[in-house]
């Protein structure tokens, strides 16, 4: 999983990639493809 300063941009990368707030950090998950996965904060 990468640490991303911007997430925004993450989520562009791939159509089923959702933002989700958890414990106050903020995640990029992607059931298809999870390579994707990205962590703020």
């Amino acid at each position: 999983m990468k640490i991303y300063s911007s997430l925004k941009s993450k989520k562009t990368r791939d159509k089923d990639c959702k933002i989700v707030r958890r414990k106050g950090r903020v995640y990029v998950i992607n059931k298809k493809n999870p390579k994707l996965k990205a962590r703020q904060g």
